[in-house]
């Protein structure tokens, strides 16, 4: 049996259909976000302008957070210890806990090692300890969504994506005595779309089911205090289990639940991906901690962050450009083809010194292959007007369908008061 040709023909089959992922050697510098140093592979060095960072913020780099990385770093040193069982449960990690129940008006919080971990272990965990549970997931729920349903062994059950109805018909067909999960996203990262979270708690009040929501695209940009669409819209009383990153709004790296503690003290005990990983370092649970305050108690990061995607998406749509319009701060570039899509990202880093990656299946469906586009308020206007540029020359070159400027975009964007569309050429 030749094994490796076995392997090397399942990459093969990904590069001939283009989706094949190259990931670019790239040195961010502190201070200097969205700029960062990018290698080619023969070690060539040049300067460039990230335009997909899930650093939605720019948190990653900020002072406070640094700060209280090294300072942590200096005194605890670089290592947890090992699990929260054997030596891993340090100080850092339990005032982050603290941190982010209070954030999110919880009893308590748990964390776990990344989002993907704690959609995983949350769900399933949760599921399999409710006797005869029936888990409803949104069709288009992130794959640690998906793998934690999975991962249950429980029934489930695939509502259309954001349909209410659907859900509502779903949950009438299950007896009312049997426990169940509601599992949703409040935004959706792809396409930028919010989840009707009042209208899916007033059926899980209905029907007697739990919530859980995935918060990880709106942690830290959205709220009061950045605790998500929830807490934006006087929600989060009413969801059971809020879940959410460390690794996008607030800048480093990890991924939590929080809900009621017989929950929090239940996933504790039970999940394996809890159990048994090494848990996070105390400086990365300082640095964590230190975005999140700084982010509860300030608004600007959040105020800039919304005017520059509102920006982004009207200069872009202004240029005929395929812009879809989103509520949120995801700016999507539809392409609608695979080839296309890697060949103008492609086109972007070389001629114009622009990294977006391209985004196709299975991240997205086929045919819905888009450069996606992620403003952070450290991206200057400047920048938004080269970014338009260069896409147009891009798209140029590339043949690719324009479109006349969306209006709906332009003026809904432009009209906010802190907008005014600038007189540009090309």
């Amino acid at each position: 049996m030749d094994y490796r040709s076995i392997f090397e023909d399942a990459v093969d089959a990904l590069r001939t259909e283009k989706r094949y992922r190259v990931f670019a050697d790239l040195e961010r510098v502190a201070g200097q976000f969205p700029k960062a140093i990018y290698r080619d592979h023969a070690d060539n060095e040049r300067d460039i302008t990230i335009w997909c960072s899930n650093d939605y913020l720019g948190m990653g780099q900020h002072p406070k957070v640094v700060s209280a990385m090294q300072e942590t770093a200096g005194k605890l040193g670089v290592g947890s210890g090992g699990t929260r069982n054997i030596s891993g449960t340090s100080r850092p990690l339990v005032e982050l806990e603290r941190s982010l129940a209070d954030l999110h008006r919880k009893e308590a919080g748990l964390v776990f090692t990344s989002g993907f971990v704690s959609n995983e272990a949350g769900i399933s965990t949760i599921a399999r300890l409710l006797p005869d549970c029936v888990i409803f997931s949104d069709q288009l729920n992130h794959a640690s969504m998906i793998q934690g349903v999975r991962q249950s062994g429980m029934q489930k059950s695939i509502f259309r994506h954001n349909d209410v109805a659907h859900l509502r018909e779903l949950l009438a067909q299950v007896d009312r005595k049997r426990p169940k999960l509601i599992c949703f996203e409040s935004i959706y990262s792809m396409d930028g779309d919010i989840a009707p979270i009042k209208e899916i708690c007033d059926l899980a009040e209905e029907f007697g089911a739990l919530t859980y929501i995935d918060e990880v695209h709106a942690v830290g940009m959205y709220g009061a205090r950045g605790g998500g669409i929830a807490e934006r819209e006087g929600l989060m009383d009413r969801i059971d289990v809020i879940e959410g990153t460390l690794a996008k709004g607030f800048g480093t790296m990890g991924g939590y639940i929080t809900a009621n503690k017989a929950i929090i003290d239940a996933v504790r005990s039970y999940a394996a991906e809890f159990i048994f990983t090494t848990s996070l370092p105390p400086a990365l649970c300082a640095a964590a901690r230190a975005s999140i305050e700084h982010l509860k108690g300030n608004g600007h990061e959040r105020m800039m962050h919304q005017r520059q995607a509102r920006l982004t998406k009207a200069i872009l749509a202004d240029a005929g450009l395929p812009v879809m319009d989103t509520e949120t701060h995801i700016v999507p570039l539809m392409v609608g083809d695979a080839r296309q899509c890697k060949a103008a990202s492609d086109m972007l880093l070389e001629k114009h010194n622009i990294y977006i990656q391209p985004i196709n299946y299975p991240t997205v469906p086929k045919g819905t292959e888009r450069l996606r586009i992620t403003p952070t308020p450290l991206h200057t206007d400047e920048m938004v007007f080269e970014l338009r540029h260069a896409l147009v020359s891009v798209w140029t070159s590339l043949e690719l369908p324009r479109e006349p400027a969306d209006a709906k975009i332009t003026a809904s964007k432009l009209t906010s008061g802190d907008l005014t569309l600038p007189t540009v050429g090309g």
